[in-house]
């Protein structure tokens, strides 16, 4: 018992030395061991902790290791009456160290195993351990065995590893070959980063002025949306060298390890000035520090933030430039977003269309296309896309060509193996695509000039690629409508007119309306019975817009949890921000915002507070506009419906005879789907008294 008090389980000790001793010229893991004798030994340490036993065991073999090591030194030492081996170069006097037999030899025994041989003697005794490199890392009262040690004692019986510590490795300067050229849809914000830029080429300037210069931005946004692309390309155009490191990088499980990392990388920046330092997912070391669930992501955010003070401090000449990436803003501590640090928050968001066409040109700069390919109508199809999506979209386009270019050849030239036609009859024809593919994959030969003579990416391919490229907006909750026209609404007139003045000529006209100091956008609310056409006419305007368009279905906000569903429409409204011009549509809003009578606290009251706050609070909405469509327009919070937030009501009523006739065309497309016989008169049945009251649920399109 005594023992055990003092931390040693002389019964774990025996076990230990019989398990070695069945290992005779084995490698020994000491977890493997760990597990094993948990295993044999059920219950004495079946319940223990893992990690805590196999510390256990590794500490139990020490005493076994020192007796081994201890005879071999008697063995060498000039009193014991052996003389040792030494080096030629060594000197004939003995060692110091060999002097004096000490009275306990420490090992500092590898944390992966050992080697240990009882099978053949003491003299042929081998045992695998970890050496110190200097004798001050040595426990104190010990004596271990050093590398100079062993170069004077040439034992043949002693196998020795040695393993140095692991060092930080140097972030290496990287020269980017990308320009402002390759970045499409951002001359904007472009224009602003290059502001940003002047000290980097003329520190005198700010010198002159006696003021410190910006020292880092922050560039934030969706994922795809081009912010490593976007770094990358200042630091090309700028020809300035980059070191780019992951913020994951710089973690380390060794405490003040990670934070000797970013002084050191903040140190290269400024040796290796001018340059620019790129973190990439800064958020992942940077979170807010009253909510961190270590001390070490405190420290780590402390480290950073005293860095980039101390380039303020140093020198104005001093030429670096610190960006970071994220797409978690919010996530950030408020400290590293003030003024003297990141001193810019610079947003990429969604692009519209104007933004899609220059990306699509500028992707499809070296791609073989028909010289009167339409890239408006491209963009106008690709809503939701970021610049992520429409790449994949192009390689998606280009597979698609290669496999209809040299698909429709090989049937030409070549044809198909009669076995191979066999298989593709009694298989169908994904069969016989397969059986294509394949005898195109086993053949060896080169393909000819004529063969790529005709390899194309035509519009046809982009369009049949859009199905399988899901937008990465569309992830994020947002819905695109690509399809839905005003072709497809049948009568409602003027209401597509009162669309039309609310939202698409901000969009279309902008500058009209700044000249008449209109800058907020309207609200629609459009109120109806159910089945009138009230969210179809929502998707239409975003459609004939070319905005995003942001879905959100009544209660799907609310969450049972306190502050969730705050939460929630705050990242609506982000969303809408981070991908403006959008709209936003607020379906079944009686929901979301009812009436509130003074008398009850609770979600949906706060709800309905956030809402208001978010629709013209402190932060503007620019280019965002909000759309809502309900059936109970009487329950919805009278403060909603105030001007400046849905201060436009349209109603969207049952449809009048002329309305009905409108609808059954649109409907059957003209009476041509479903064919309908010569003696159908859809006029007639518009016109029909008995029609009277029924709802416009028409209006939705026919199936294809």
């Amino acid at each position: 018992m005594n023992n055990r008090r003092c931390g040693v389980d002389n019964r774990l000790k025996q076990r230990v030395e019989q398990y070695l001793s069945n290992q005779s010229g084995q490698y020994v893991d000491i977890t493997s061991m760990a597990h094993e004798l948990q295993r044999l030994y059920r219950m004495d340490y079946g319940r223990r902790n893992k990690t805590a036993f196999r510390i256990q065991v590794e500490k139990s073999p020490i005493n076994l290791m020192n007796n081994s090591l201890m005879s071999l030194y008697k063995k060498g030492n000039p009193e014991s009456g052996a003389s040792p081996r030494r080096d030629k170069s060594a000197s004939d006097s003995p060692a110091p160290e060999a002097q004096s037999t000490p009275q306990s030899v420490g090992t500092k025994v590898s944390a992966g195993g050992w080697f240990i041989d009882k099978g053949r003697g003491l003299e042929h005794d081998s045992i695998l351990i970890d050496l110190c490199e200097e004798e001050a890392a040595c426990p104190a009262g010990n004596v271990c065995l050093t590398v100079p040690m062993l170069v004077r004692f040439e034992y043949p019986v002693l196998q020795y590893h040695f393993k140095s510590e692991s060092r930080t490795k140097s972030i290496e300067l990287q020269y980017s070959t990308l320009k402002f050229e390759d970045v499409g849809g951002n001359e904007d914000t472009l224009t602003e980063v290059c502001k940003l830029l002047i000290h980097m080429r003329h520190p005198e300037v700010y010198q002159q002025l006696g003021v410190v210069p910006p020292r880092g931005f922050l560039l934030h946004g969706p994922p795809g949306c081009g912010k490593t692309l976007l770094a990358q390309a200042v630091a090309g155009e700028m020809e300035l060298p980059m070191l780019k490191v992951s913020a994951p990088e710089l973690v380390s499980g060794v405490s003040g390890e990670s934070e000797q990392k970013l002084r050191e990388l903040f140190e290269q920046a400024v040796t290796s000035s001018p340059c620019i330092l790129f973190i990439d997912e800064i958020d992942a070391i940077t979170p807010k520090r009253e909510v961190a669930s270590k001390d070490m992501e405190r420290r780590i955010v402390a480290q950073l933030l005293t860095c980039m003070d101390d380039l303020n401090s140093l020198a104005v000449t001093v030429q670096v430039m610190v960006i970071g990436a994220t797409n978690r803003p919010d996530s950030l501590d408020p400290a590293l977003r003030r003024a003297g640090r990141f001193d810019k928050e610079i947003c990429l968001g969604i692009p519209d269309e104007a933004a899609r066409l220059r990306i699509l040109k500028t992707l499809c700069r070296k791609l073989k296309l028909p010289e009167d390919f339409d890239y408006r109508q491209l963009a106008r199809l690709t809503p939701g896309y970021v610049g992520a999506d429409l790449m994949a979209l192009c390689r998606e386009a280009a597979m698609s060509a290669v496999n209809r270019v040299l698909l429709e050849r090989q049937d030409k030239n070549q044809g198909l193996v009669p076995m191979a036609e066999e298989r593709a009859e009694s298989e169908g024809p994904q069969g016989g695509e397969l059986c294509r593919l394949l005898s195109l994959l086993k053949s060896s030969e080169s393909l000819s000039e004529e063969q790529l003579a005709g390899l194309c990416i035509l519009m046809s391919d982009f369009q049949g690629s859009l199905a399988s490229v899901q937008p990465s907006a569309k992830r994020e909750g947002f819905a695109t409508v690509p399809d839905v026209t005003w072709e497809d609404v049948g009568a409602l007139h003027d209401i597509r007119e009162e669309l039309t003045m609310a939202i698409l000529a901000p969009v279309r006209s902008p500058a009209q309306f700044k000249a008449l100091g209109l800058s907020a956008p309207a609200g629609v609310l459009l109120a109806g019975p159910p089945g009138c056409g009230k969210t179809l006419l929502a998707k239409a305007v975003a459609n004939e817009s070319g905005l995003n368009f942001i879905s959100v279905k009544g209660p799907e906000l609310l969450n049972m949890y306190v502050g969730e569903s705050e939460r929630a429409v705050r990242q609506v409204f982000q969303r809408g921000r981070n991908s403006a011009p959008c709209v936003i549509f607020f379906d079944e809003i009686d929901a979301l915002c009812p009436r509130r009578s003074g008398h009850e606290s609770g979600a949906s009251v706060r709800v309905v507070n956030q809402l208001l706050t978010e629709m013209d609070g402190l932060e503007t909405r620019r280019q965002v506009f909000i759309m809502a469509a309900t059936n109970r327009p009487d329950i919805i919070d009278p403060a909603v419906l105030r001007p400046g937030r849905l201060d436009k009501t349209l109603y969207v009523g049952l449809p009048p005879p002329s309305d009905r006739h409108a609808i059954l065309l649109t409907i059957t497309k003209g009476g041509s789907r479903p064919h309908l016989e010569q003696d159908v008169s859809l006029e007639e049945m518009a016109h029909d008294r008995r029609k009277e009251g029924a709802e416009s649920i028409l209006t939705y399109r026919a199936p294809d």
